[in-house]
């Protein structure tokens, strides 16, 4: 019997539970953007050597969520705001398409799909925590593209919902602090029901209004926040 609690753990376990926290952690804003990752603190945390640590910042890179640099230190991926317009065009593109062709192609099995994991966005709603809440929303979009029977299109769409979650909390904080905290629910709802009318034109505007309520409020909340700044990093942002 070993006391290395790394020993005692399953192989490829400890990769797993660094990766997941540090991913919740960069996602709910408590690891602030551009904010260092050192390795051998992270695996004095996880109690665990570099290695697996090292691992899950590759992974995390992969998804665009740190940057590892020449120097071989980490850092996690900053928010760069003057990229937002080209992203937010590009998220506008591919919920349309995915919304449109929902409404197109759906069927009861996906009716039945969505309907479901829009009740869980409002129960995650109801929590107020904004990592509950983006996982939800994805879920959402996503049962969404699943209706569309595009797998392309969906990949494109999963990728930059995926990408968008660390705005999207900064948004979310825009609603609560600004607006009935349940808009978004309200949205996501006349979204179902176009898609279940096979009302493709009303499910594009939808889904359009969507993603300009998404841009207009960021960018509202740059406005108060961070005037000219490039960096963005709320300790306050709840998880």
């Amino acid at each position: 019997m070993t006391d290395d609690p790394e020993a005692r753990r399953p192989r490829g376990m400890g990769l797993k539970h660094a990766y997941a926290t540090l991913r919740d952690e960069i996602l709910s804003l408590h690891l602030a953007p551009s904010q260092l990752l050192d390795e051998t603190s992270l695996a004095e945390r996880f109690g665990m050597s570099r290695s697996p640590v090292r691992e899950a910042l590759i992974r995390l890179a992969g998804e665009g969520l740190v940057v590892m640099l020449p120097n071989r230190s980490t850092i996690v991926a900053p928010i760069d705001v003057q990229s937002f317009p080209k992203y937010v065009e590009a998220l506008g593109i591919a919920q349309r398409m995915n919304t449109r062709l929902a409404a197109q192609l759906r069927s009861e099995a996906d009716l039945k799909a969505i309907a479901a994991r829009q009740r869980e966005f409002e129960a995650a709603v109801r929590t107020g925590r904004y990592l509950a809440m983006s996982q939800a929303n994805k879920d959402f979009h996503m049962a969404i593209a699943a209706a569309g029977r595009n797998p392309y299109l969906a990949a494109f769409y999963e990728r930059l919902l995926d990408e968008g979650r660390r705005m999207l909390h900064l948004h979310f904080d825009y609603i609560k602090r600004t607006h009935d905290s349940y808009l978004l629910t309200d949205e996501h709802s006349e979204m179902l029901d176009a898609i279940r009318a096979h009302d493709i034109e009303r499910a594009d505007a939808l889904a359009d209004a969507h993603t300009r309520q998404f841009r207009d409020n960021f960018f509202d909340f740059m406005k108060e926040n961070h005037a000219g700044g490039m960096m963005i990093g709320l300790a306050t942002v709840p998880g």
